[in-house]
């Protein structure tokens, strides 16, 4: 072949390819190349093909081998002008290094140079700037000394004329002077071991001392003292000497300010004190009457006598307000018994709406327990509908909560508290009254139930929350505004108390006392009634009305339940901080999940106890004279008939719960399919049609258990994945052990191995049920038994050895393949 004599004639210059190729592999990373004996995987077989693809191509043999041997002769003259040319590089790379150490030493020698020369520039340059420096520092010197002698004029100066002008009380020339000198001197504070500066100082200090005397002596002569009447009146030199108190000793202004404004309440004392009819609570309005007429009188004659940054006129209200606090504290203490609810209310929605007209008026800036008097509690956007109208006085309006719960809440008062604080003590009789009409609420409720009866079935009523559990939180949502404008204390917890008692009453009288029992005779199912049971599988149970009364009950008690947790939020909000943890309503929201436990129970006890003598029906049945497989047996047909009867009336009671009608269809099929397994294991003995015809039951069953949520609905909806697994679980063991109880049980070992495999359960007892139903004697049993307790697998270590052996819950796809190996072992048995 061409392909070999080419082959054969490469190999002649192997040993030049190879080198080639070493070569290409290294230059291939450094100069990339397209040509194909540059690449790294090169292959000279795949190379020779690609020049001579055909024979006829070999007749240009002699030309390709020309061009190779060429190409190959360069590469080996650059190779070789390469290798040589690497001889000289050491040589040159020594010199190179040779001439750079040169290079260095005349640079090392330029730096040095510059260096030197650097620092005589910087040597004349301090020579040069020395004599500047010197006289820097003598001028410097000069102008602090001018200006020392210049304040110390000024101070000499002004100390004279300070004290001339305050003999002379010129209070408007001192305001100015004044601040001039006490400016002045603080530049002197680091001469006062001078004697003279010293002197100055205290002459300054004895001039301000002297000024505060002499202006307190000015306001008491122009202001008697409290008790005597008023003959002051506004006058510029009191003004001016206000001025002049500002840069005093603060406690001047501080002691003018309280001179003045217990003179100024002075008659309020009188006219108010303990023993006189207008001081008590019911004629509160003209407390507040007399301090705004007299903040009228006090704007109109003092309002410019005073500075505006003292806030006089706050300052009389702040302290009218603390006066008042306490003499009325004094009094309800003395007349105690006297204080009733209405009037108590009254007292403090006057002294609120006070406080209120105060925050409007004032900023609150001269409270000197400014946050202390503050009990406002940042609130937090609710989902309850009835507690976003805080803001109203009632309470009472709900349908604009949506509009206000936007609006900004209102800055808080400031001055909140600092009168009704004193209230507080005797709120409780607030909460006695609360706890008095609530509980006359409670029995209404009661009252009104029995005279209107349970809601009617077919009407809107019908699963409806009761409407007085809507009036009931109304009513705790006005108490706890109210409650929460009087105090967020004490009080506010004695009120959380009420409202849990009469939660758990509503819960207990309202709602469990009117669920229906289930031993009654209306619609209860007893015993008695279970053994009369004959041929038209019909119990008592309950009637439409009653069902109904069963779901408002447990819609309400669902509302209730969300409800109080929205409160007991609220109450937290209104409450002090350091009382939170005080408020807790668990117990009550327990009491409400209880109810709705006990009314899903009723309903499911109700349903289940219908279909129960369906299922005895189905267990006295004679199971092994069964003939021939037909349609589903009757008990199933009355099962089927219950559940359409009663689902969808549960349901539509329920749809604004969804949540609780799935619970009640959970519970209900965790309560049907054991009962019905266990009636199962009733029916014995069982004939293979017999059990055939089970088998079809079952399936009926299955399929109306998973249609059980949305049976007799026009909308179908998928039922939730945890339901289906529970219906497809319990009744697949059902129909597994149908599938047992037709299979052969000879051979004994085969058997025992496929029960074992498929049902899943290492219960003796259960294996027992399963070998009756099959109508084996007690001989047979024995030894199955014995086969069975032999066959089962060894626990893992440190498990109870026990005869209860807990298995794996096989999966629903699990089932049906087992179910298909049974099926497909009993037709090759029979």
């Amino acid at each position: 072949m061409p392909q070999k004599a080419t082959n054969v004639w490469f190999v002649q210059d192997d040993q030049r390819l190879c080198m080639k190729h070493s070569f290409n592999t290294y230059k291939s990373t450094v100069f990339p190349s397209q040509d194909l004996l540059d690449r790294a995987d090169f292959n000279a077989v795949e190379y020779i093909n690609t020049l001579f693809p055909t024979e006829q191509s070999l007749a240009n043999i002699d030309d390709v081998v020309n061009k190779i041997r060429l190409k190959i002769r360069r590469l080996d003259d650059n190779i070789r002008t390469v290798v040589r040319g690497q001889t000289n590089v050491g040589q040159d790379g020594r010199q190179a290094l040779e001439e750079a150490q040169v290079a260095i030493g005349q640079l090392f020698g330029k730096i040095k140079d510059i260096k030197d020369k650097a620092e005589k520039s910087e040597q004349m340059v301090k020579e040069i700037t020395r004599d500047i420096k010197q006289l820097d520092h003598a001028k410097r010197h000069l102008t602090t000394s001018i200006t020392t002698l210049n304040h110390l004029h000024m101070l000499a100066g002004g100390v004279d004329s300070l004290e001339a002008m305050t003999r002379k009380r010129q209070y408007g020339e001192v305001a100015n002077l004044l601040q001039g000198v006490v400016n002045v001197l603080e530049h002197f504070h680091k001469y006062m071991g001078i004697p003279q500066i010293r002197q100055l100082s205290e002459r300054v200090k004895a001039a301000q001392s002297e000024l505060g005397t002499q202006i307190l002596a000015d306001f008491e002569e122009t202001f008697p003292a409290q008790g005597s009447k008023r003959t002051g009146g506004p006058s510029n030199v009191l003004r001016d000497a206000c001025l002049v108190a500002n840069i005093l000793d603060p406690r001047i202004k501080q002691e003018i300010i309280k001179k003045f404004i217990r003179q100024h309440l002075s008659e309020y004392m009188v006219l108010f004190q303990e023993n006189q009819d207008v001081a008590w609570l019911d004629k509160i309005d003209r407390r507040y009457a007399w301090i705004k007429r007299q903040l009228v009188d006090y704007e109109e004659k003092y309002g410019r006598m005073f500075p505006e940054e003292w806030c006089m006129t706050e300052r009389i209200a702040v302290e009218f307000c603390h006066i008042t606090r306490t003499e009325l504290a004094k009094v309800m203490r003395t007349r105690a018994k006297e204080i009733e609810v209405k009037l108590l209310l009254f007292a403090i929605q006057r002294t609120t709406n006070f406080e209120g007209l105060l925050a409007k008026r004032f900023s609150g800036c001269t409270l000197t327990d400014g946050p202390g008097l503050k009990k406002s509690v940042s609130s937090l956007d609710s989902t309850n509908p009835f507690l976003e109208d805080e803001a109203g006085e009632d309470g009472s309006e709900k349908e604009d909560d949506l509009d206000r719960a936007k609006k900004p809440k209102a800055p808080d008062n400031p001055f909140h508290g600092i009168v009704s604080k004193c209230f507080e003590p005797h709120l409780y009789v607030y909460i006695e009254s609360q706890d008095k009409n609530l509980g006359e609420m409670i029995d209404r409720f009661v009252s009104d139930f029995r005279a209107q009866g349970p809601p009617k079935a077919g009407t809107e009523d019908g699963g409806a929350v009761l409407p007085s559990c809507a009036d009931l939180f109304v009513y705790y949502k006005k108490c706890m505004v109210q409650c929460s404008q009087l105090s967020t204390g004490e009080p506010m917890i004695a009120l959380t108390t009420i409202f849990q008692k009469y939660l758990r009453e509503y819960a207990w009288k309202i709602l469990s006392g009117n669920l229906p029992k289930t031993s009654s005779n209306s619609g209860g199912l007893t015993i008695k009634s279970l053994l009369q049971e004959k041929e038209g599988f019909e119990a008592a149970k309950f009637t439409v009305e009653e069902l109904c009364l069963i779901c408002s009950i447990l819609s309400t008690a669902e509302y209730c339940l969300a409800t109080t947790q929205q409160l007991e939020e609220k109450l937290k909000e209104k409450v002090d901080k350091i009382l939170v943890e005080r408020i807790n309503l668990t117990g009550e929201m327990d009491t409400f999940s209880t109810v709705i436990s006990n009314s899903i129970q009723l309903l499911v006890q109700d349903l289940d106890a219908a279909c129960d003598p369906a299922l005895t029906a189905m267990s006295k049945m004679p199971w092994q004279s069964v003939e021939h497989v037909g349609d589903q047996s009757p008990y199933v047909t009355s099962v089927i008939m219950h559940i359409k009867q009663n689902v969808p009336i549960i349901r539509d009671n329920l749809a604004s719960t969804r949540k609780y009608f799935t619970q009640f269809c959970i519970k209900y099929t965790n309560s049907f399919i054991p009962k019905f397994i266990n009636h199962l294991f009733r029916c014995k003995p069982i004939s293979m049609v017999g059990a055939e015809q089970l088998l079809l039951d079952t399936h009926s069953l299955k399929t109306v258990l998973l249609d059980l949520p949305s049976i007799g609905s026009q909308v179908v909806r998928k039922a939730p994945a945890s339901y289906t697994k529970i219906v497809v679980k319990g009744m697949t063991r059902a129909e597994m052990i149908l599938k047992v109880v037709m299979a052969p049980h000879e051979p004994s070992v085969v058997f025992v191995d496929n029960y074992i495999k498929l049902l899943a359960d290492g219960n003796p007892e259960t294996f027992q049920k399963t070998l009756d139903m099959k109508g084996l004697k007690r001989s047979e049993q024995s030894s199955m038994l014995e086969l069975f307790r032999q066959r089962l697998p060894t626990p893992p270590s440190g498990a109870d050895g026990g005869p209860s052996l807990s298995f794996s819950t096989p999966t629903p796809e699990q089932e049906n393949s087992r179910i298909r190996k049974l099926e497909k072992l009993i037709k090759k048995r029979l």
